[in-house]
């Protein structure tokens, strides 16, 4: 029997796009042109909210790990395993767009920047969560795996954080936006306008980030019932 969507997804869907819309028109529309690099610089407002976006998502994995482990809820581990899903999306959106930022205000496509770098390990590190857990064939041997991975790989999003600060002394070209040593690295200055752009950006990122995830879950629970179902029609055979 079909299953209808739920009226608070629905809602929900329709308030990520209608953010979405806004922070399209916040970004071409209402933040100022960039003094240094132009135009291009409207490339970090989808830049740095979808690496807060990802990370967002990798936080609900290891909060949804911690979950399962507790309660071997079969409903955290999907949970757990839909932001992983999510999150390699929106940091490989992070990884791609890096290079048409980096083309202009570094004359490069990539740098060996530590926070390029540190985004770059995270993502491999999540990408082996996905395909280590394909290869184990027990569901709850693969939830349990992927629980205690998916708490052990969040490391790595703290690493994107706190290795750029530790070594920012040794020069590094990317600007902190957010957090300590904001005022210091590169040469972006954002006028209001640009910080209530990136804002708007940040959050509609993030409530896409929940509604993705409230879809993926619900295939996740459809394709386990095609499971079981499979699982009992071969046993009657």
């Amino acid at each position: 029997m079909r299953k209808e969507m739920p009226r608070g997804l629905i809602a929900l869907t329709f308030v990520s796009a209608a953010l979405i819309v806004f922070a399209l028109w916040m970004v071409f529309g209402y933040a100022p042109r960039e003094a240094v690099m132009g135009d291009v610089q409207r490339v970090f407002y989808f830049h740095l909210s979808a690496f807060i976006g990802a990370s967002v998502a990798f936080l609900g994995t290891l909060v949804a790990s911690v979950a399962y482990l507790r309660t071997r809820n079969r409903s955290w581990d999907r949970i757990a395993k839909s932001s992983v899903e999510i999150g390699l999306a929106l940091s490989a959106m992070t990884i791609l767009s890096g290079p048409v930022w980096a083309s202009v205000a570094w004359n490069a496509l990539w740098a060996w920047d530590p926070r390029l770098t540190a985004v770059a390990i995270m993502w491999l590190i999540y990408a082996a969560y996905l395909m280590l857990r394909g290869g184990i064939d027990d569901p709850d041997k693969s939830a349990r795996f992927g629980a205690v991975y998916g708490i052990v790989a969040f490391a790595s999003v703290i690493m994107t954080f706190v290795l750029p600060r530790v070594v920012s002394t040794f020069g590094s070209p990317h600007p902190t936006v957010i957090g300590p040593g904001s005022e210091s690295g590169g040469s972006m200055t954002l006028t209001p306008k640009m910080k209530h752009t990136l804002y708007v950006s940040m959050v509609a990122f993030v409530v896409l980030y929940f509604t993705l995830l409230w879809h993926r879950v619900r295939l996740e629970e459809l394709a386990d019932k095609v499971r079981e179902l499979q699982a009992r029609a071969f046993e009657r055979d």
